[in-house]
This record gives C-alpha cells, sequence and structure tokens, in this order.
C-alpha cells in the first residue's frame, strides 16, 4: 500500500510593514511647501506686480498722449470719470528724463495699478485749490519709489487733453509725514485746515497746488510723505 506524503506547505511572503512618514519629516515637507508658497507670493508681489504694472502704465500713457493728439477738443476735467480712468499725465525730472505715468481717478487698489490716484474730492490740474495724487512706493509700477529725492524747487509737469501745467514743490519728499487719516493735506487750503476740527476749513483758496502723498518706509506703515507744490504756469498746446 503506498505511502501518503503530504505536500509541503508554501511559505507565506513576509509583510512588509507601510513605510510610515514619521513627524519630523512630515514638517519638514510642510514647511518646504511653505516656504515655497511664500517665495511665489513674494515674487509676484514685489517683482512681477512691477513688471505688469509699469507695461501697462506706459501703455496707457502713450495712448493717452496719442488720443489727444488725434482729437484736442475739450480737457479731461469732467465729473463723471470712472475709477480707473486716465485723466493725465505725470512726469516728474527728478524721477528721471523718461518718467511719465498715468494719473487715473480714485486711490483705491485697482486705481494705483493703472499709475498714480487723483483724490476724488480735490481739484482737478490748473483749477484753484488742491490737485492731490497718490502713488506707490513699492509693487504696482513703483512710481514713487524715488519719492525721498524730491527737493524744494523741483518742477512737476502734469499734462492733459489741452494744457500742460507747470508746478514748482515748496519742499522736499521727506519733509513733511503724517498719519493716513490726516485729511488736512488735501484740503483746498492745506495750511488754513491743518489745525482746525476733523483737518477741514471753509478757506476759499486763492491758489492752484499740487499734493502728492506715498507710504513714508517702503514695506506697510500707517505713516505718509508728503510734498506740496504751486502752480507757476500753464501752457495751451
Amino acid at each position: 500500500m503506498p505511502t501518503q506524503t503530504t505536500p509541503p506547505r508554501r511559505e507565506r511572503p513576509e509583510l512588509k510593514p507601510t513605510p510610515r512618514l514619521r513627524p519630523t519629516r512630515m514638517l519638514a515637507t510642510l514647511l518646504t511647501l511653505v516656504l515655497v508658497a511664500s517665495a511665489g507670493w513674494f515674487a509676484w508681489k514685489y517683482i512681477g506686480t512691477n513688471i505688469v504694472a509699469k507695461q501697462r502704465q506706459g501703455e496707457m500713457a502713450v495712448a493717452l498722449a496719442d488720443g489727444w493728439r488725434d482729437n484736442r477738443q475739450g480737457d479731461a476735467t469732467e465729473d463723471d470719470l470712472e475709477i480707473g480712468e486716465a485723466m493725465a499725465v505725470l512726469r516728474i525730472p527728478r524721477f528721471g528724463k523718461d518718467f511719465e505715468v498715468p494719473v487715473v481717478e480714485g486711490v483705491d487698489d485697482s486705481a494705483l495699478t493703472s499709475g498714480v490716484g487723483h483724490f476724488p474730492d480735490t481739484q482737478r490740474p490748473g483749477q484753484l485749490g488742491n490737485f492731490a495724487v497718490a502713488g506707490h512706493r513699492i509693487t504696482n509700477g513703483q512710481p514713487f519709489k524715488d519719492f525721498p529725492d524730491l527737493r524744494a524747487g523741483d518742477t512737476v509737469y502734469v499734462e492733459t487733453r489741452t494744457h500742460v501745467y507747470t508746478y514748482e514743490l515748496r519742499g522736499s519728499g521727506t519733509d513733511t509725514i503724517v498719519d493716513f487719516s490726516d485729511i488736512w493735506v488735501i484740503a483746498p487750503v492745506p495750511e488754513k485746515a491743518k489745525d482746525r476740527p476733523g483737518g477741514r476749513s471753509k478757506a476759499k483758496p486763492r491758489e492752484a497746488l499740487l499734493t502728492l502723498t506715498t507710504c513714508s518706509e517702503i514695506f506697510h506703515t500707517d505713516n505718509r510723505s508728503v510734498v506740496f507744490g504751486e502752480l507757476v504756469s500753464a501752457e495751451h498746446v
């Protein structure tokens, strides 16, 4: 009678444990992702926005000037300008012979990406009162990057559809620093409004002024650097 033999049992393959990320490795991975994202955000905010905004502002200034040359009828002093709509071209030789940037209506973030912004409640270029504008010192084209370099006696040119207005600065870019809430600097007669409640005055303007404002520091601050100027000539073009 044949002898029965039991077939040998197959050995089960050894199960290897699923690799697990150690807490330190997980933390390192997370920090790497955060650093990469932060670097991308920083590069876009402080480099990318400047490239895009400068190109847009340059194209807008050229298109505006070309349009005026083709049809110089009326001046850009309408009361119904939309926020972000260009009204003038600003030139400041102190910032370089090729410096020119559009002046657009409004001072919110969307307007300031297109150039320097005109405070809507202030006067228009060449008018009695205060033509007040604001611009970035950093990011979005940083038109006022060199604001501290401004000096008393510097000329500022504001070209509209029909005129070139020449202003002369009364002080430097570092003479006056105020809190962002000090609205007297954009009043029609700033020196009369400075010490008045709420920074407002009923004094009637007797001269055409220019006010330039920007952040007093390169990075975020609640303080604003301010420089005032006065109209010295208006040339019809």
